[in-house]
């Protein structure tokens, strides 16, 4: 296997946007992009342009009539700009489309396919999926929370269904509860997922007690080093004895002190720690292969050093 980090994104995912002052914004690619030139790792990435989802690959994670209603969404939003109506179209008080988002749904969705392809394949070692929409938050049947479509549940059963993979996991570390991926693979004993998230917080919903997942729920000002421990002691030894043949990671970056969309404490230096304790068990078990996709982070230059952290321990630079 080549020792080499992917890097997955597309132009259509900066066009996908859902209004003026909107946190899920284009910009905060545009951050990673800067930060990734300014300190010069973007040269130690192979780049690679994502391609999109086909609707039969959807489909493995979502129901056929929710990604249907996604695309009359589109179709009808089209129909309403051309008439000289609104821009977007609302799916819940804070989400919405454009014009644009369906086609950035599917690059983000494909991005993540892309990558599993390759790092099964064994042309990289692992990579990372600069997308958006984000993805956690969908439901097999519902878009919510700034997502539509789940990019990294759908890259974990096509690594299932389509690679014959008998063991996946999928570690969400977003400050937020992954209940769309948790909806998706709940009671899917192939996968295992390992979460913490603020709680109580959005999408205060309770979660699976499903016996494929672990979930950490943490209070508000939680530090690094208290999830450092929890994550040793709650996530290491389910991964060990899942033994899993492919790692899917939901970065999520918004637990940053900085990040004001929550309320938790963690700096870059937790995101590289928890990436190395990830590519530890990777390493273990999964000859190193590690998919992560981009989830939340919203402070701008917070998101872009602790992507560049991420970065940084996946690429051993």
């Amino acid at each position: 296997m080549r020792q080499a980090t992917g890097y997955f994104t597309h132009q259509d995912c900066w066009r996908h946007e859902m209004g003026a002052g909107h946190p899920e914004c284009p910009e905060r690619l545009s951050a990673i992009e800067d930060r990734l030139l300014i300190t010069g790792l973007d040269v130690a990435l192979e780049r690679r342009e994502a391609t999109p989802a086909s609707l039969a690959d959807l489909e493995l994670a979502h129901d056929r009539l929710h990604l249907a209603a996604l695309r009359g969404l589109s179709d009808n939003l089209r129909d309403e700009v051309a008439a000289g109506g609104p821009a977007h179209a609302q799916v819940d008080p804070d989400t919405s489309i454009n014009l644009h988002s369906w086609d950035a749904i599917l690059m983000a969705a494909g991005a993540a396919i892309d990558a599993t392809d390759a790092v099964l394949a064994g042309e990289l070692t692992n990579a990372f999926c600069a997308v958006r929409p984000p993805g956690h938050h969908a439901t097999r049947r519902q878009a919510m929370g700034f997502c539509f479509v789940n990019n990294v549940a759908v890259a974990a059963r096509y690594a299932l269904e389509r690679h014959g993979l008998k063991r996946v996991a999928i570690i969400d570390f977003d400050v937020h509860h992954g209940n769309g991926t948790e909806d998706i693979v709940a009671g899917d004993e192939r996968i295992l997922m390992c979460s913490f998230y603020q709680h109580p917080f959005y999408p205060a919903c309770d979660h699976s007690t499903a016996a494929n997942l672990v979930n950490v729920p943490v209070p508000a000002y939680t530090k690094g080093m208290d999830i450092r421990e929890l994550i040793d002691v709650m996530w290491m030894p389910r991964l060990d004895a899942h033994q899993p043949e492919l790692i899917f990671i939901s970065a999520g970056f918004d637990a940053h002190r900085e990040d004001d969309m929550a309320q938790l404490g963690l700096v870059e230096q937790d995101y590289a720690w928890m990436t190395s304790r990830i590519k530890e068990v990777a390493q273990r078990h999964a000859k190193g292969r590690i998919v992560s996709c981009l989830e939340g982070g919203y402070s701008l230059s917070a998101l872009a050093r602790s992507v560049e952290a991420h970065l940084r321990v996946l690429a051993d630079v």
